[in-house]
C-alpha cells in the first residue's frame, strides 16, 4: 500500500438507470463510445490515470489540480458539443467533481476519505456541470480562466467537518436570451418538416433524401415570418409511424410538411403534403418530377408550393430569398450532402470522411461557401470531441476554411455561421466569429443553429 497526495475527479451518468431501463443495449453502447472518443482522450491529454470504471461511474486520479478541473471542463464541453445534435431523451450527461486529497494506492485503484469527498462534491454538480472543493478552488483560482460560484458547506458520510464547494464554469456568464422567445412570435406560422422516406429502393440514398430535408427547411426558414423547427427536432422521427397531431403538440407547431423522396439513374421525384396538426386535415399534396439536374428547382417548387399553401398572399420578395442555389455544380452539391450525413454520425472516423467530402465538393466548386463552412465546422466537432493531432497546423487550415466560407458566403447564413463558429472557438478570434453569426441571423432570423452558436460563443465573450 501506498499513500500519496492527489487529485480525484469522480464523475457519473445522470438519470443512468432511467436511460437503461428505456434501451439497455444502446445506452450501454453509448456509454463506451462517449468514455472512448470524449473522454478518455482528455484523461489522457491531461495526464489523467482512470482507476475505476464501475457501471456508469469514472473515477481518475493527476497529480495536478489545475490538470483535473481542465480535463473535467473540456470533457462536459465535448460532450456538450455531442449531445446538441441529438433529442433530448437520447441525450447522455455526466456531472463530475473533483477534490484534493490523501489516498491509499492499491492494486491499481485508490480508496480513503478523498475518494468519498470527491463522489460527494460530484453530486453538488448540476446535470453537465463540475463542481470542486474548497482545496481545489485554492489551487486553481488564478490559473485558470474560469468562473466559480461558491455553493456553501456540506456534510459528507463519514467525514467529520463540512466539505465547501464551488461550481466551475468556461467563463463568467452573460444573459442569454431565450431563442425561442426571441423567435415564436404570438401569430406567427409555424412548421415543422419530417424525414422524407427515402423511396429510392437503396438504404445508401437516405443521405439523399435527408438531404433534401435539410434544404427545404433552410429555404423555408428564409421567410421571416414563419418560425420553422430545427432539424434536429424533426428528426427525431425518422423511421418512425406517427400521429401528425401528436407531432405538432410535441413540437408546438400548427403545420407538418412530410413526404419522399424517388431517386433512380438521373430522375427525381419528390412528392409532399401539407397537413394542419391541429386538426389534421390535408391542405395541400403534390408531387415533382424531374431530371437530378433540376434538383434546385424541384426543391424551390416544394417550398413555393408550402409556403403558398400557408399564406397565399405571401410577398413575392420573400419567395425570392428561397431560390437562391447553394451550387451550380451537382457532384459538388450530392458530395455536400454525404458530408453532412457523415458529419451527423459524430465519431472521429465519420468526421474525417466529411471533410474529405467536403474538400471533394470545394475541389469542383471553388465557389461553394457551404462547403468551406460545413468544413471549418469539421474542426469544431474535432476540438470539442479531443480528436485534433496538429492542433497548429489544424487550426491554421480551419482559419483558411472559416475565412473563405465568410468571403464567399456573404448572404450565406449556413456559410456565415459555421465559419463565424469555427474562428472563434478554433481559432479563438471571439469578435468576429459573433460578428459573422451576427450577419448569418440577420439574413435568416429562424436558423436555429446560429442562434445556439450566439449564445455559446457569448458565453465566452
Amino acid at each position: 500500500m501506498e499513500r500519496r497526495l492527489t487529485a480525484i475527479l469522480a464523475a457519473d451518468v445522470v438519470g443512468y438507470s432511467r436511460l437503461m431501463g428505456a434501451d439497455e443495449v444502446g445506452t450501454l453502447t453509448q456509454l463506451k463510445h462517449l468514455r472512448a472518443e470524449v473522454i478518455e482522450p482528455r484523461i489522457a491529454q491531461a495526464h489523467g490515470r482512470i482507476v475505476g470504471s464501475a457501471g456508469d461511474s469514472l473515477l481518475v486520479e493527476f497529480a495536478s489540480a489545475v490538470d483535473a478541473v481542465q480535463c473535467a471542463v473540456e470533457a462536459q464541453e465535448g460532450l456538450a458539443a455531442h449531445n446538441a445534435s441529438l433529442p433530448e431523451d437520447k441525450r447522455m450527461t455526466f456531472r463530475m467533481g473533483v477534490n484534493l486529497g490523501d489516498v491509499i494506492a492499491e492494486d491499481d485503484t485508490i480508496y480513503g476519505d478523498g475518494v468519498n469527498i470527491a463522489a460527494r462534491i460530484e453530486k453538488l454538480a448540476e446535470a453537465g456541470g463540475v463542481c470542486v472543493a474548497s482545496n481545489v478552488y485554492e489551487q486553481v483560482k488564478g490559473k485558470l480562466d474560469y468562473a466559480y460560484t461558491d455553493l456553501g458547506s456540506h456534510q459528507v458520510h463519514n467525514i467529520v467537518e463540512a466539505v465547501r464547494a464551488y461550481q466551475v464554469s468556461r467563463a463568467k456568464p452573460t444573459p442569454v436570451f431565450s431563442t425561442r422567445e426571441r423567435l415564436m412570435l404570438p401569430e406567427k406560422p409555424s412548421i415543422a418538416v419530417l424525414p422524407f422516406d427515402n423511396m429510392s429502393g437503396d438504404p445508401e440514398q437516405g443521405y439523399f433524401a435527408d438531404g433534401m430535408v435539410e434544404e427545404i427547411i433552410t429555404a423555408l426558414s428564409r421567410t421571416r415570418w414563419l418560425f420553422v423547427i430545427a432539424r434536429n427536432s424533426s428528426f427525431t422521427y425518422k423511421g418512425r409511424a406517427v400521429d401528425i397531431k401528436q407531432v405538432g403538440r410535441e413540437l408546438g407547431v400548427r403545420y407538418v410538411l412530410e413526404g419522399s423522396v424517388r431517386k433512380a439513374a438521373s430522375r427525381v421525384r419528390i412528392t409532399g403534403q401539407l397537413i394542419d396538426a391541429t386538426t389534421g386535415a390535408h391542405l395541400w399534396a403534390d408531387h415533382f418530377d424531374g431530371e437530378l439536374e433540376d434538383v434546385f428547382e424541384l426543391q424551390e417548387e416544394v417550398t413555393r408550393s408550402v409556403v403558398g399553401a400557408i399564406a397565399p398572399k405571401l410577398e413575392q420578395a420573400e419567395i425570392e430569398r428561397a431560390k437562391r442555389k447553394p451550387t451550380e455544380h451537382l457532384d459538388a452539391y450530392d458530395y455536400y450532402l454525404r458530408g453532412i450525413a457523415s458529419l451527423h454520425q459524430l465519431t472521429r472516423k465519420s468526421t474525417a470522411n466529411a471533410l474529405q467530402l467536403f474538400y471533394k465538393a470545394i475541389e469542383l466548386d471553388p465557389e461553394f461557401a457551404s462547403a468551406y463552412g460545413m468544413a471549418a465546422w469539421c474542426a469544431v466537432i474535432r476540438k470539442a470531441n479531443g480528436w485534433m493531432t496538429d492542433r497548429k497546423q489544424e487550426t491554421a487550415e480551419t482559419e483558411r476554411l472559416a475565412l473563405k466560407a465568410v468571403d464567399l458566403g456573404r448572404d450565406d447564413a449556413i456559410a456565415l455561421s459555421r465559419g463565424g463558429t469555427a474562428l472563434a472557438y478554433v481559432v479563438g478570434d471571439n469578435n468576429s466569429g459573433a460578428a459573422f453569426i451576427d450577419r448569418a441571423l440577420a439574413l435568416n432570423p429562424n436558423l436555429a443553429t446560429a442562434w445556439l452558436f450566439s449564445g455559446w460563443i457569448r458565453a465566452d465573450l
